[in-house]
């Protein structure tokens, strides 16, 4: 799976997309609320991706990253009409919170 500047992917962005379905499902299936969401693409370190083998309709993407609170979250996400659309968003798997961990440790290194 290739790397993903977010900053280049994120550059015409104008706000997120949400409806009562998107804030629901999060909710109802994860307990990962809408504001905790955004609050992840605004925190760092973050790890973007490219989600190639969800993505046949539209690119797709996946983030790993934290809320105000240090929640770490594994947010699926597209963008559609300069606006941010997630998909799913739920806490990270042990395996993700590795790969994150390393990702702090290194930011922090690089300080």
């Amino acid at each position: 799976m290739r790397e993903i500047d977010l900053q280049d992917l994120l550059l015409n962005i104008e706000g997120f997309d949400w409806d009562k379905g998107n804030i629901a499902k999060n909710w109802e299936r994860h307990k990962v609320s809408h504001i905790e969401c955004e609050e992840v693409f605004f925190n760092s370190p973050f790890v973007v991706k490219g989600d190639e083998t969800h993505s046949s309709a539209e690119n797709r993407f996946y983030i790993l990253g934290k809320t105000d609170k240090g929640r770490l979250l594994f947010i699926v996400f597209t963008v559609r009409k300069n606006r941010i659309r997630v998909i799913s968003a739920r806490d990270m798997s042990r395996k993700e919170r590795k790969t994150y961990e390393q990702i702090e440790k290194d930011a922090e290194i690089q300080e």
